[in-house]
């Protein structure tokens, strides 16, 4: 099984200051691996540094084994499809330009996500959340890419919508080898479709664990890392944010 990109010793951040350190990540072709932790955790800086939205401050990444400080439109054309954790449509274009602008058929995203055969003349803007991310994804799917980053899939949609979207995913791993590393805040229903997980604290990997592995220690990873009390940890002094203030009456 071919490795499709690695991280070794990676450190990135903002104005030249490291919000991850050391992380070493590495996707195979044909696996899905899931990046859990919390807000603040690195999880987006780690995923803007693999696209080459942040420059790498330390270490280095591979694509194919190459060694790569390539911007993100070189990446792309080499490959990758990257989703971000805001949704990327084109609100003023219709579903089957957004598609065309990804340079996917319609057919092709019909055949990912049949529900959106009767929005393609709809625009982006007036497409349901669920929809839009089935479109988004179907444009990042529709390239067979070799390796798929995404950032959040499910953020804020119903959990019939986040499985169409994981098995999505998944599919693609399965049937077109493409290398998927996902962020999640569904934990749970992350793990049943991912291969391995890697979870992290404070911007460096905390545990490499296969799919197994993590749902067996799940009542841990969550207790440790995940909770409300890992969040208030993490934070400057370890205190939790103070409540927001009570409505007026």
């Amino acid at each position: 099984m071919s490795t499709v990109v690695e991280t070794k010793g990676l450190a990135s951040g903002y104005g030249g200051q490291p919000v991850i350190h050391d992380v070493d990540i590495a996707v195979n072709a044909g696996e899905v691996v899931c990046l859990l932790g919390n807000n603040g955790a690195g999880k987006t800086t780690t995923m803007l540094t693999l696209s080459g939205e942040l420059p790498t401050l330390a270490g280095e990444i591979l694509f194919d084994g190459v060694v790569t400080k390539a911007p993100l439109h070189r990446r792309a054309r080499n490959g990758l499809s990257y989703v971000t954790e805001e949704r990327s449509v084109f609100k003023s274009m219709s579903a089957r330009d957004n598609l065309r602008c990804g340079g996917v058929s319609p057919a092709d995203a019909v055949q990912l996500f049949p529900e959106l055969e009767k929005c393609m003349g709809t625009r982006g803007g007036l497409l349901s959340g669920g929809e839009q991310q089935m479109l988004t994804l179907a444009r990042a799917l529709g390239r067979n890419p070799r390796v798929l980053l995404a950032d959040e899939l499910s953020l804020g949609l119903a959990p019939l919508v986040v499985d169409r979207l994981l098995a999505a995913v998944r599919r693609a791993a399965t049937e077109a080898g493409t290398g998927a590393l996902i962020v999640e805040q569904h934990a749970r229903k992350a793990m049943r479709y991912s291969d391995r997980v890697y979870v992290m604290s404070r911007g460096r990997i905390a545990m490499a664990l296969s799919s197994e592995e993590a749902q067996a220690r799940l009542g841990e990873i969550e207790a440790t890392y995940l909770s409300a009390d890992a969040v208030a940890q993490a934070l400057p002094g370890g205190k939790p944010p103070p409540p927001a203030p009570a409505p007026p009456v």
